[in-house]
């Protein structure tokens, strides 16, 4: 049997002529920059989370530096964010000219230790970025209380958690803005890079758009230099097909995670993923923590079963942030963590008997 990672061909399969027709009307109206197609998804997005306004923009990445950006954090700010993630998040820090400051990772949920926070705010903190990492929220209320106490924005990062809930609200509903990255494997995914900035105050929002599209809301009248992000009309119509999905998706997607988690209940080398009480794991990732990592790796390719980590080396060790002088006794549990987590084939369209071969293999490879 063979088990890819993630099976970006199947979910085409299912709505295969939907998606056709979406591409042949932006080609048919030659509407491939902004117009018709991205706004009906940004109008779409925004109902869905019942928020007032949605920015299309190029990329997860970039949303996440436009929001920064307007929000005038830059030289000699810092930004609080998590250790174990994708550089995206850090690396914005940085470019918008504020520094990244690093919280270690709770030992449970992989998301950023809410106790560490306060201890890493000084006069210069302006923000912090909780990451709501592998489709599960991070403790997003103690975050929030922390913002409102430090009078500091809170943003969250919402690039692997597209509705996934706490306390029954979504991720991206708890600061002043949420960022959305809609890469191609993403639980709502273009094909193609794209990415959304969604908010509720007026001003930033108006910002933002105006920021990433050249510094001007109306064309040649550039009221500020800005930049070129801009989410596309054939990007912006595939997400409309697939927009209505995600739920059922998402659902799909925990459905499967639990049948793992029962399946390795008893692999003691094996630790599964737990999830957070009052929320819901939209399982972008499926993370173990394991024994034997690498020869583990190499059985399961063996067997014709793909697997990836997230993240081999935490941000703080990487070199891209040598300058900041980090070591591994600062953050002990993303330094213990990167040895062991290794991830599993999750997506919808999995199969109970695809994950019952996945399980039987490692469970032979311990025995």
């Amino acid at each position: 049997m063979n088990v890819p990672f993630v099976d970006l061909k199947a979910q085409y399969l299912t709505l295969k002529s939907e998606i056709d027709n979406a591409i042949k009307s932006v080609i048919d109206e030659t509407a491939f920059v902004g117009g018709k197609y991205t706004a009906d998804f940004e109008n779409a997005f925004a109902r869905a989370y019942n928020v007032k306004h949605c920015i299309g923009v190029a990329n997860g990445t970039d949303a996440i530096f436009l929001t920064l950006k307007m929000l005038g954090i830059g030289a000699g700010d810092e930004v609080i964010t998590v250790a174990n993630s994708w550089i995206s998040t850090s690396e914005t820090i940085s470019q918008a000219g504020a520094k990244p400051v690093f919280v270690d990772i709770e030992r449970d949920y992989f998301t950023i230790d809410t106790a560490l926070i306060e201890e890493k705010i000084t006069p210069r903190t302006k923000a912090i970025i909780p990451v709501h990492l592998y489709g599960q929220m991070a403790k997003i209320d103690d975050i929030k209380n922390i913002c409102q106490k430090h009078k500091l924005f809170l943003i969250e990062d919402c690039a692997q958690s597209h509705f996934a809930e706490y306390n029954g609200q979504y991720a991206g509903t708890y600061g002043l803005a949420a960022t959305f990255s809609f890469y191609p494997g993403k639980n709502l995914g273009a094909y193609g890079d794209g990415g959304a900035v969604i908010t509720n105050d007026d001003e930033l929002a108006s910002k933002i758009r105006m920021y990433a599209n050249h510094g001007a809301l109306k064309k040649h009248q550039h009221q500020i230099e800005g930049i070129n992000s801009r989410l596309d009309g054939i990007q912006g119509a595939i997400l409309s097909v697939k927009l209505p999905h995600i739920h059922d998706w998402n659902n799909a997607r925990l459905h499967n995670a639990l049948i793992y988690n029962e399946l390795l209940a008893d692999v003691a080398q094996v630790k599964t993923p737990k999830i957070r009480e009052n929320g819901k794991h939209i399982f972008h990732v499926y993370e173990l923590r394991v024994e034997n990592r690498e020869k583990l790796i190499e059985y399961l390719n063996s067997h014709n079963i793909q697997t990836a980590i997230h993240y081999p080396v935490p941000l703080p060790f990487m070199p891209a942030y040598s300058y900041l002088n980090h070591n591994k006794r600062e953050f002990p549990v993303a330094a213990e963590y990167m040895n062991q987590i290794l991830s599993l084939p999750m997506y919808p369209e999995l199969t109970a008997s695809q994950i019952t071969y996945v399980v039987d293999t490692i469970k032979a490879f311990y025995k």
